[in-house]
């Protein structure tokens, strides 16, 4: 075959079909188990972040835009007995060192932050990644599980709150604590609502 434009066009719009088949048909295979993997990681998130429950609270799940924000957050109801006994809330932040953050943070009834789980980021690992593991310690003042948003500054130190920032990772500490600030609000709302 002689090389010639026409040809050298018509063999890159061939490899290029097949190449877009191929890749069709993997993301097709692929869906389904991405899917359920990332709703597993979701429900072990919940049952890690709140008081025992009883029901199913992604079925119950509902967006709560929080107040000054457009975009709303997902709450998830965890109930004991058709009782309230606190909720897990996965909120964001666009505030990180290397983009957004996701993650899921489970409250009782009172408000208290109850623990959290880091769902996705793309921070500094060493640095920002820190995060998974830092605001749970019990040195200093890192932890925020125990502390209520109603009467604890869940602000960095630096800037005059009640947290101490991840040594070296002060960006991803505050969209940590902007994520936490956006689930409290979204909270206090579900409270509101009961």
């Amino acid at each position: 075959m002689k090389s010639t434009l026409t040809n050298m066009v018509l063999s890159l719009g061939i490899i290029t079909i097949i190449a877009a088949a191929l890749l069709a048909g993997v993301y097709t295979i692929t869906e389904a188990p991405i899917k359920a993997a990332q709703l597993n990681k979701q429900i072990e998130a919940i049952k890690a972040v709140t008081p025992a429950f009883d029901n199913d609270p992604v079925n119950e799940s509902m967006g709560i835009t929080p107040q000054g924000e457009s975009v709303p957050v997902k709450v998830f109801p965890a109930k004991m007995g058709g009782k309230l006994v606190g909720a897990a809330v996965e909120s964001y932040s666009s505030q990180g060192f290397s983009g957004d953050i996701k993650l899921i943070y489970g409250f009782d009834t009172e408000g208290n932050i109850t623990g959290y789980a880091v769902m996705q980021h793309a921070e500094t690992p060493g640095l920002g990644a820190k995060m998974d593991e830092w605001f749970r310690s019990p040195e200093g003042r890192r932890s925020v599980i125990g502390l209520n948003p109603s009467t604890s500054n869940l602000t960095v130190s630096k800037d005059g709150g009640d947290v101490d920032a991840i040594t070296a990772a002060t960006i991803t500490s505050r969209a940590f604590l902007d994520a936490l600030s956006r689930a409290a609000n979204a909270f206090d709302q579900l409270s509101a609502q009961k």
